[in-house]
């Protein structure tokens, strides 16, 4: 078992990525047009199969200095993935704050700490950069990733609205 590192994204990460972002119902139910390959592996898309919005957004956030995706790399496998917003605020006396989205942990190796390494790491990143806050939000339905989010000293203080456009 090779150690897992993390790293910014690339183009070439971007296909499994969205198979890790459909890796469940959930996420199925609001993705339209990927699917995951049918072996359920990672790989399963080929970079023509991703459409140009798909594109158009990895471009969008790679050239974004506020906006990291982040990989778990297992020996050259993208494993896992989430994304990091830096958004500069005045409240809390200007504190800058570290949104993280798109949390996802390749099914089949869930449990092993992954997800949890990830997290601790994505903090740090935050600290490196100075943030006062970082947030999250959660689908009410995954509270398997509440109780994750919760061990990891997030506290569930707010109530998120969304309206789909």
């Amino acid at each position: 078992m090779a150690p897992v590192i993390f790293r910014s994204a690339n183009r070439a990460d971007v296909p499994a990525i969205l198979e890790l972002l459909t890796d469940d119902e959930i996420a199925r139910s609001r993705e339209a047009g990927v699917a995951p390959s049918p072996a359920g592996g990672a790989g399963g898309l080929t970079p023509e199969a991703v459409d140009a919005a798909a594109w158009a957004a990895f471009e969008a956030i790679d050239a974004d200095p506020r906006n990291e995706l982040i990989v778990a790399d297992e020996d050259g496998t993208v494993v896992g993935t989430c994304q990091l917003t830096f958004t500069p605020s005045l409240s809390r006396r200007g504190a800058e704050r570290m949104t993280i989205e798109a949390v996802r942990v390749r099914g089949d190796l869930r449990g092993r700490g992954i997800g949890r390494a990830m997290m601790v790491w994505s903090l740090e990143r935050a600290r490196e950069r100075g943030c006062g806050l970082a947030q999250l939000t959660t689908d009410k339905r995954r509270t398997d990733a509440h109780r994750f989010y919760a061990s990891l000293g997030f506290e569930p203080s707010h109530l998120g609205f969304k309206l789909a456009l």
